[in-house]
């Protein structure tokens, strides 16, 4: 006969907090799920995601707010006192949302097109979101004037649900496992240069002796990379040493806007300069591959918990991309 036993908790039990709005309607759905598995469907997330956010929860109430068995959750004491006030604080957060909704009904937008308020948190890596992703933002605010904005562009990979970030635009091929992720631009890197005498170059043995521009940490010490390139059919491997580093690539196309060497770039990056002829293509055809999957990806927490103006946001751009990518072929 099988143990009913249900394992022991290691947090120790204080006063309760309430958890943020999002980790409240989180713990509210997974409570009223009754398992692992099934809040896992209803939220579009696998198991183990689940349970880690289920831990950041009981970390963010300070108490232990599941009984765990290897097949169902039940609630502690505390998790029982939590769920009434979580219902009562969802109920009145679905309340304001139709309210919401209704109003954009009779605005007269509808739909997609409604008109939004209050405020979109976004993380962007700087080299999208200032090539990118800040001019739509410029045509999304007209489009929803009483929406206000709020950006962090870094490389740090920010915790959504922690730091109360909305959406996060980010170059990756691995999304976090407990988020919704949507690639929204696929790129190749490049090699360009400032238009002079010698440019383009024969081929990547010619990039011997040119003053190379890589984005990366600073280092004391002297290194030789070897990157694989591709074009067509055709591989060759690039022996590169670096005549410069930095970890902001907008620098290093300054340097190369200035005739200070070949930059390795995202083509989306070069591509305004290119437009302007301040940069050319270095060595036409050749490009270097990124890992299989990766791509700009928009990236937040289960549609269920993200704002309207994320969603939206997220539409916004890839419809725009979308549309810039058929009018440049």
């Amino acid at each position: 006969m099988k143990s009913t036993r249900r394992a022991r908790t290691t947090l120790e039990v204080s006063p309760v907090v309430l958890p943020d709005a999002g980790a409240l309607e989180f713990f509210a759905r997974v409570a009223a799920s009754g398992s692992f598995a099934a809040a896992a469907r209803q939220l579009g997330l696998t198991r183990a995601a689940i349970s880690r956010r289920v831990a950041h929860v009981e970390r963010q109430a300070g108490v232990a707010l599941f009984l765990r068995s290897t097949r169902s959750l039940g609630l502690t004491e505390a998790g029982r006192r939590l769920q009434g006030r979580a219902r009562a604080v969802l109920e009145a957060a679905e309340v304001a949302r139709r309210d919401l909704r209704s109003r954009g009904a009779a605005a007269g937008a509808g739909g997609a097109d409604a008109p939004l308020a209050g405020t979109l948190r976004l993380t962007s890596v700087p080299l999208f979101g200032q090539t990118v992703l800040a001019p739509l933002l410029a045509a999304f605010q007209a489009r929803h004037p009483a929406l206000r904005i709020e950006m962090r562009f870094t490389a740090r990979r920010i915790d959504l649900l922690r730091e109360d970030v909305d959406l996060a635009f980010r170059l990756t091929e691995r999304p976090p496992e407990d988020c919704v992720a949507q690639a929204v631009l696929s790129y190749v890197v490049r090699a360009y240069a400032a238009p002079r005498p010698g440019l383009p170059l024969a081929g990547p043995a010619a990039l011997a002796g040119q003053r190379c521009l890589l984005l990366g940490p600073p280092t004391t010490e002297e290194a030789t990379l070897h990157w694989r390139a591709e074009a067509g059919d055709a591989r060759a491997t690039l022996t590169i040493q670096p005549a410069m580093l930095a970890d902001d690539l907008g620098s290093l196309q300054a340097v190369a806007r200035a005739g200070g060497g070949i930059v390795f770039a995202p083509d989306f990056c070069a591509a305004d300069d290119l437009a302007r002829g301040a940069l050319v293509d270095a060595l036409p055809g050749w490009r270097l591959p990124v890992p299989e999957g990766e791509a700009v990806m928009a990236i937040t927490l289960p549609w269920t918990v993200a704002p309207a103006s994320a969603r939206a946001l997220v539409a916004f751009v890839r419809e725009s991309l979308a549309e810039r990518a058929c009018t440049a072929a």
